[in-house]
């Protein structure tokens, strides 16, 4: 069995049991309702168009302004419909605007002669969407990577506590065992981020019928799949080394606290500094924020074309260095069972078991 054979063995049963994992399920079901909310709900109970009656000849400005127009006899039967409940104002052939308690501003704002507004910025995003956007950047890529992360981590030491792990590198190398696991957690996770960024787009077609939102939000979600991937790739190994470190499920929310800091301080760090573009252009460069801080710039408008291309680069490249450093960390603990690992003592055991390895195949 060859090593490509090796680790879609393990990947493969990695996937089979995070599938009929509740929590896996659970985090799925809630980020899709949670896409779902954000894009659909507001437009199906959005305001329905104001019902207004008109005593005669409807003006064009109203049909224009999309409010719902019944046109009737006379005053009187506009009189009684507002008084029915049935039209929420009536306009009258005097020109009178009437309603039962409080202004119809619609119809209004409708009948009243506006000047010429020219906007000198008209790109620029909405002070609400400002907000949101690059909280749902953070949000999704804080809590899917921490939730996919811890579960690695504890695949790990689940393994180690029950002395699985030493069945499985009998059969397989451990960094044939650890990339299955990385890449099992890598197709999960994206998994869910593509299902999810499909719900949103589709929501966003279905709610936004001038396409503005979906051609704002469309290159900011395209970019954001491929940076998720390179940088959860990049964190899974670090999480499977952490779990690697402890012999008991116990001891992982200790051993990973400097991972959730890892991931945490990028996220307060967008949200808190989405509004500063020169904060923004550093995050978007630094590994463990760019895969939310450059989709935020791309929204945001602040990003050239080549920018997402070089930190995406830059992204990989870390993600090299850190995956080797993991899965030294990761071999030189996974077999340590006489409790807690320190980094060092992994890093020192793994040098050891390489010199070994040499020597035996010089030998």
């Amino acid at each position: 069995m060859n090593t490509f054979e090796a680790v879609r063995i393990v990947a493969a049963r990695e996937v089979r049991v995070k599938l009929r994992d509740k929590a896996f399920l659970f985090s799925t079901v809630f980020f899709l309702l949670f896409a779902v909310g954000a894009t659909v709900v507001p437009a199906m109970f959005g305001d329905d168009a104001s019902q207004v009656a008109v005593s005669g000849t409807a003006p064009a400005a109203l049909g224009a302004a999309g409010l719902d127009v019944r046109t009737v006899a006379d005053d009187a039967a506009a009189r009684a419909l507002v008084r029915d409940g049935e039209v929420d104002g009536a306009l009258l052939a005097d020109g009178t605007v009437i309603a039962m308690t409080d202004a119809p501003g619609d119809l209004v704002n409708a009948l009243s002669t506006r000047p010429t507004v020219e906007l000198l910025d008209p790109s620029a995003v909405d002070d609400t969407l400002a907000i949101l956007v690059p909280m749902v950047f953070a949000m999704i890529f804080f809590f899917v990577s921490l939730t996919f992360g811890l579960q690695i981590a504890q695949s790990v030491t689940e393994e180690k506590q029950t002395r699985v792990v030493e069945i499985l590198v009998a059969s397989v190398p451990v960094r044939v065992l650890l990339a299955g696991k990385v890449l099992a957690g890598a197709a999960l996770a994206m998994g869910q981020i593509a299902l999810i960024a499909v719900v949103a787009l589709a929501g966003m077609r279905f709610s936004d019928s001038g396409g503005g939102l979906l051609t704002l939000l469309g290159p900011a979600i395209g970019w954001f799949l491929p940076f998720f991937l390179v940088g959860f790739v990049m964190l899974a190994a670090l999480w499977a080394a952490v779990g690697a470190l402890v012999n008991r499920q116990e001891d992982i929310n200790g051993a990973s606290m400097p991972m959730q800091i890892l991931v945490l301080l990028p996220f307060f760090g967008v949200v808190m500094f989405s509004s500063d573009p020169v904060v923004m252009k550093v995050l978007s460069y630094v590994p463990f924020s760019a895969p939310a801080a450059m989709p935020v710039r791309l929204f945001q408008g602040d990003a050239a074309g080549w920018e997402p291309a070089l930190a995406l680069l830059i992204l990989a490249v870390s993600a090299v260095a850190v995956l080797f450093a993991g899965a030294r960390i990761y071999e030189g603990s996974l077999l340590r069972s006489n409790g807690r690992t320190s980094i060092a003592a992994a890093w020192r055991d793994r040098e050891a078991r390489r010199l070994v390895e040499l020597d035996a195949e010089s030998a």
